[in-house]
């Protein structure tokens, strides 16, 4: 799975991969696994991602495209 709204809402705010790791407490390489898809975003930090943009998980997931909570 592809979690292309990641790494849209990163470029949004202007962070880079970098920063998200260090913000999510991993490297930049695993942020840049999660954004790829190649792997899988644990649920702790899909919440972490929803609170820290504040946007629903089910948005990040592509599951809606409501991104207000």
């Amino acid at each position: 799975m592809l979690y292309r709204r990641i790494r849209d809402l990163r470029e949004d705010s202007d962070l880079t991969q970098r920063e998200m790791g260090e913000i999510l407490m991993c490297s930049q390489r695993v942020y840049s696994n999660y954004e790829r898809g190649e792997l899988d975003i644990p649920t702790e930090i899909l919440i972490r991602l929803a609170d820290f943009y504040g946007v629903s998980v089910d948005y990040i997931l592509n599951r809606t495209d409501k991104r207000e909570l």
